[in-house]
């Protein structure tokens, strides 16, 4: 019995395992914003859960008996089988309830559409081998960055200083719905980190500087060990893309 099949018992938890997508290696963590959007959910409502990386080009026979027809990502607990992203992202915030573990649904409803058409509009930017449409399809995507800057600026009611007079600051919280990863982050952040990496290897863009909302968020993230320490390789990313960033004619 490893030692996290023996804390599983001792502590009471249930019984995880988490598959994700491999890397080009067939081991490592490879590109998928929904496997580390469910990897960072697993973490930040603090079970002991395993990671299973599957490659998709040696599926092994037990892993198709086990979720036939299924890629990763997808969850067993307790045995049982649970698929698709929003179904097991429902499910573990219906099973992993406080006091015992974090709630993670954003209090602010609007948190979890803020940023919901940027990675729509970096795919329609990053796919795209035409010259004369490349300007055009960049602006769309910087318009979508935008509105999710100003979002992040923008003070959530809770920031608001009710005796303070004159012009509103802007926000200084490090997440979307405050001061503490949630549901909406795990979405986001993911498709941010593949935005930021690919863009600037298979186009040279990067984020503006001017958008000071965006970039404080992703600090953030970066600092905080789920999110970090659940991205793959920048290789893995870049390898992922090498044939879907097409080049510009």
């Amino acid at each position: 019995m490893s030692w996290c099949d023996m804390a599983v018992k001792k502590l009471g938890f249930p019984t995880i395992e988490l598959f994700v997508k491999a890397g080009s290696d067939g081991e490592s963590i490879g590109n998928c914003p929904f496997s580390q959007r469910l990897f960072m959910i697993l973490w930040l409502k603090g079970v002991i859960f395993n990671v299973t990386t599957v490659d998709l080009k040696r599926k092994p026979a037990d892993l198709q008996n086990l979720a036939p027809g299924t890629n990763p990502p997808f969850v067993t607990f307790n045995g049982e089988v649970k698929v698709d992203v929003n179904k097991i992202e429902e499910f573990l915030e219906e099973k992993l309830t406080p006091p015992r573990y974090p709630r993670l649904a954003p209090k602010h409803p609007e948190a979890n559409t803020a940023g919901i058409d940027v990675f729509a509009k970096f795919s329609a930017y990053i796919k795209n081998p035409r010259k004369d449409t490349n300007d055009a399809l960049e602006k769309t995507l910087l318009k979508s960055l935008w509105r999710l800057d100003d979002f992040l600026r923008t003070l959530l009611p809770e920031e608001i200083d009710a005796n303070a007079s004159g012009d509103l600051p802007e926000s200084s919280r490090s997440f979307l719905d405050g001061c503490k990863l949630t549901l909406a982050d795990c979405n986001l952040l993911p498709k941010l980190h593949i935005l930021k990496v690919v863009a600037k290897k298979y186009r040279g863009f990067e984020i503006p500087p001017e958008m000071t909302g965006l970039l404080r968020y992703l600090n953030c993230a970066y600092q905080r060990e789920e999110f970090a320490s659940t991205c793959p390789a920048e290789r893995e990313i870049h390898f992922a893309y090498l044939d879907v960033a097409k080049q510009i004619k």
